[in-house]
């Protein structure tokens, strides 16, 4: 009979200060919970402190209290806590426009068990995608944009959000810009995948941006929205090289590869817990599988 390594994901920031390590331990230990996987870091220009721990749970029956008694712990230090089990998906909604590689890509991971999540729809301003959902048994929603009607759009997609108890936003390739008000609703929760290395050529057609500056290097970088366009913190980045030979069609076909395994990697990393927002940056613990 196969044995669960683990059951539980716990994570915890807060300003730095003795002894947390050793607390968080000592409840674990009182419970008689395994640590399987600790990892932590203290940033020593704000003070802020952040610990992502794994372990596993032998009794069910006292997860009740274990959590009480960690809240008591966060309450302490004033820390921002999570607790859950490592096996739940994540409630997940894919938006996307005419490109459809990042889409393609992920419900692969997903249907291959590489990706925890569960896709609750696939959303997109065009028609280009809803074959691939109705492949996947995944609800599609036909959202166009105008000027006129994207207050109303939005507020359909926040529908969507709420009947499904969606956890992450993911813009594979959605090419509208979301309002300041949706943004700072969903902080947090919206990762965007951009097809340039920022900080370097935001905006439209980062690809030929960087043709017409004769670059040796692209990449992509996936990032949490914020009000500020391809400003948010950044939580995985790739590149790869590139040369005077390569046209700027040549660039946008390498550059979907690279844009496809860092969303995923980033997505990997935000649905296992392991990515903390710390002010404008991120803190990233990695996994093995990552």
């Amino acid at each position: 009979m196969f044995n669960k390594l683990e059951t539980h994901i716990l994570k915890l920031s807060c300003k730095d200060q003795v002894g947390i390590v050793a607390k968080i331990s000592s409840i674990l230990a009182e419970f008689n919970c395994n640590i399987v996987e600790s990892k932590q870091f203290t940033d020593q220009k704000n003070g802020n402190f952040f610990i992502r721990q794994s372990f596993l749970l032998h009794n069910d029956e006292m997860l009740l209290n274990l959590k009480n008694n960690l809240e008591i712990l966060a309450k302490k230090l004033n820390a921002d806590f999570f607790l859950s089990e490592i096996e739940r998906p994540m409630n997940t909604i894919l938006l996307v426009s005419k490109f459809d590689h990042c889409l393609n890509d992920i419900l692969f991971k997903v249907r291959n068990n590489a990706l925890n999540l569960k896709i609750k729809a696939v959303v997109s301003n065009h028609k280009t995608a809803e074959e691939i959902a109705n492949f996947s048994n995944i609800p599609f929603h036909y959202l166009p944009i105008k000027k006129s009607n994207k207050f109303d759009q939005e507020r359909k997609l926040k529908e969507i959000i709420n009947n499904n108890d969606v956890q992450l936003i993911v813009l594979a390739r959605y090419m509208q810009v979301l309002s300041e008000e949706f943004t700072n609703k969903y902080t947090g929760k919206i990762i965007n995948i951009h097809h340039s290395f920022l900080p370097s050529f935001k905006g439209a057609k980062p690809y030929h941006q960087a043709f017409d500056r004769g670059v040796k290097v692209i990449g992509a970088t996936a990032h949490y929205v914020t009000k500020d366009l391809d400003e948010g913190p950044i939580i995985e980045q790739d590149t790869q090289e590139v040369n005077h030979e390569m046209m700027p069609n040549d660039l946008v076909l390498m550059g979907r590869d690279i844009e496809a395994r860092v969303l995923y990697r980033a997505i990997k990393a935000h649905s296992e817990r392991r990515v903390f927002l710390n002010d404008n940056r991120t803190i990233v613990f990695r996994g093995q599988s990552i």
